[in-house]
């Protein structure tokens, strides 16, 4: 078996990560969706989806598109944008059982 990202071989005994690069070889990983968060939002959540989806702290994303809108008013139609965009995350409801179920809006 080949690596896909350094092109070295590799052992069929190595289970997610090549053992020359680092890079993950095998298995799906879990793709994160962009949402609007419920719990944490100034506003309508925007920033803070923004900031969950990248992985950044939610204070340098809010600080970055405040400049942003001060600087030009594309930063507040981007906003607007977004906020219609990016759908709103799904509530989470508790079942009997006490196990929490997903449920589309």
């Amino acid at each position: 078996m080949y690596c896909n990202y350094c092109g070295k071989v590799i052992t069929d005994d190595t289970h997610l990560f090549c053992a020359h690069c680092g890079k993950r070889v095998t298995g799906v990983a879990a793709r994160r969706r962009l949402v609007r968060l419920r719990e944490g939002r100034k506003i309508a959540g925007v920033c803070l989806g923004f900031a969950e989806y990248f992985d950044l702290d939610v204070t340098l994303v809010r600080l970055v598109w405040l400049l942003g809108s001060i600087a030009a008013l594309a930063g507040v139609i981007a906003y607007i944008a977004a906020w219609i965009v990016m759908p709103e995350e799904p509530r989470l409801l508790l079942v009997p059982d006490g196990q929490p179920e997903q449920l589309e809006n």
